[in-house]
Formats: C-alpha cells, sequence, structure tokens
C-alpha cells in the first residue's frame, strides 16, 4: 500500500505586540528604534504599524519624538 503525501500546513498565526520608540530628531527615526530594540529579542518580524505620534515637550520645546508602534511576529507555541 502506497504512503499518501502529508499536507502540509499553510495555516500560520502571529503574534502582536506594541512598543514605543523615542527620538531627539524625528518619528522616522523613533519608529526605526522602536523596530530595531524589537528585533533584538523578537524573531520573524513581518509587519510593523505606527499606531500613535507624540511628542515631548519641555519649555515650550519638543525634545523627542515618540511613535507607538505595533508589530507581527510568527507565533511559536
Amino acid at each position: 500500500m502506497a504512503k499518501k503525501a502529508s499536507k502540509k500546513s499553510t495555516e500560520t498565526v502571529y503574534k502582536i505586540t506594541e512598543v514605543v520608540g523615542s527620538s531627539p530628531k524625528s518619528w522616522e527615526d523613533a519608529a526605526s528604534a522602536a523596530v530595531a530594540a524589537a528585533a533584538k529579542t523578537l524573531r520573524d518580524l513581518r509587519v510593523a504599524e505606527v499606531t500613535k505620534l507624540d511628542m515631548k515637550i519641555e519649555n515650550g520645546k519638543v525634545t523627542a519624538y515618540r511613535a507607538r508602534v505595533s508589530m507581527s511576529f510568527k507565533y511559536e507555541a
């Protein structure tokens, strides 16, 4: 009796996490800092979405740009 070829599952599950990055220069740098920090401990990052932007203000001047970034990565149980 011939063996049937096993079907490999194509279903994938992703987990989403939020990270806040900060930069004295720009929101783009803040978002990049968030991704770089997450990449140090999370494997297989897939998609990043900036969900919120804000600024830190001191004495009437912007001192930091902050970006809240939602990222997905492959979930391995």
